[in-house]
């Protein structure tokens, strides 16, 4: 291999301060270690790995890349909680969304699949894997999302809960004594579906499981697939229409019975069950495929996920480097 002209970082969480891709800089550096509490499971990791990076590549640019920045022009009306003006502005308060170079990615390929720019589609784009979030789309930017201040909130996940009533965590704490760091580790890393099956957070896994008749597995799949169905219809309520529902991530792309679970009950919103289910490989190779079979129904898709193609695409634009894989 040649040796690397820049290396792009995945970072989740840019906090307040960073609101595009940037260079990682000795301030830059700073400023994420001090956001890092606010996506414990992905930032601090990240960090070990630019530190490593840097230190082993010192001559050449280091790039950080945020899930957040595709989000960073949500309408105030969908990044704001209903909480206190003091807890707003003093504590900084408000909801940035995640997995936005997967949704970058997703969008630009729906695009040229449906043949119609970007700035005149309203598409809701549903990201599922160990994370999962869905967004809504209205002519190019995104203008609400499931996650909030963090990536628990939201859909049920691998093992994250997902959206869970405050009061049950002052509940949780009061009644039962749970201590802050209890509720942190079982919240990210025991519940969603292995915390629903108690065996596995991987769909797979519990797809073959319900076939053999686990009822704890069959529980799970119909939470998640309601809790995906929910933030789906959610997310259409910020868009005038729907031009497309896309899926992607790894759930999205390789899990056709989550698939059809989702789109067979959403007709409410013209979406219809009785998908294509296209070969993995074939969709690896493609990049992408329309599933959807019923003529008059909103069109399904399938984007294979592009977080790392978006993050060399990210990076070049950074550097002011000409792109010539797109």
């Amino acid at each position: 291999m040649p040796a690397p002209a820049a290396v792009g970082h995945r970072i989740v969480h840019s906090g307040p301060h960073l609101t595009g891709h940037t260079l990682i800089d000795t301030p830059v550096r700073a400023l994420l270690a001090d956001v890092a509490d606010l996506a414990p499971l992905h930032v601090t990791p990240a960090l070990h790995v630019v530190d490593a990076a840097r230190e082993l590549l010192p001559d050449v640019p280091h790039v950080a890349c945020f899930d957040t920045v595709f989000h960073k022009d949500l309408p105030v009306q969908a990044r704001t909680y209903a909480v206190p003006e003091r807890w707003r502005a003093e504590y900084g308060l408000r909801r940035y969304g995640f997995h936005g170079l997967s949704y970058s990615w997703a969008l630009q390929r729906t695009a040229q699949a449906l043949g119609r720019p970007v700035d005149n589609l309203q598409v809701v784009l549903v990201h599922m894997g160990g994370g999962c979030s869905a967004c809504a789309v209205r002519n190019g930017h995104s203008v609400d999302t499931t996650m909030g201040l963090t990536p628990l909130e939201g859909l049920v996940m691998s093992r994250r809960s997902g959206s869970l009533d405050p009061g049950a965590l002052l509940w949780l704490q009061r009644r039962h004594g749970l201590s802050t760091d209890e509720l942190d580790d079982t919240l990210h890393r025991h519940s969603g579906l292995l915390g629903l099956s108690g065996t596995s957070g991987d769909t797979r896994d519990l797809v073959r499981a319900r076939a053999e008749g686990d009822a704890a597995a069959a529980l799970a799949l119909a939470t998640f697939t309601l809790s995906c169905r929910r933030g789906i219809a959610s997310m259409a309520a910020s868009l005038d229409r729907l031009d497309a529902l896309v899926f992607t991530g790894e759930i999205g792309e390789d899990q056709p019975e989550v698939r059809e679970e989702i789109c067979s009950a959403l007709t409410v919103l013209g979406v219809r069950g009785g998908l294509l289910v296209p070969e993995l490989e074939d969709l690896m190779r493609e990049g992408l495929r329309r599933i959807n079979q019923a003529v008059r129904s909103v069109p399904v898709l399938v984007v294979a996920t592009g977080e790392i193609q978006q993050i060399a695409v990210e990076t070049r634009r950074v550097l002011g480097v000409a792109d010539r894989t797109r």
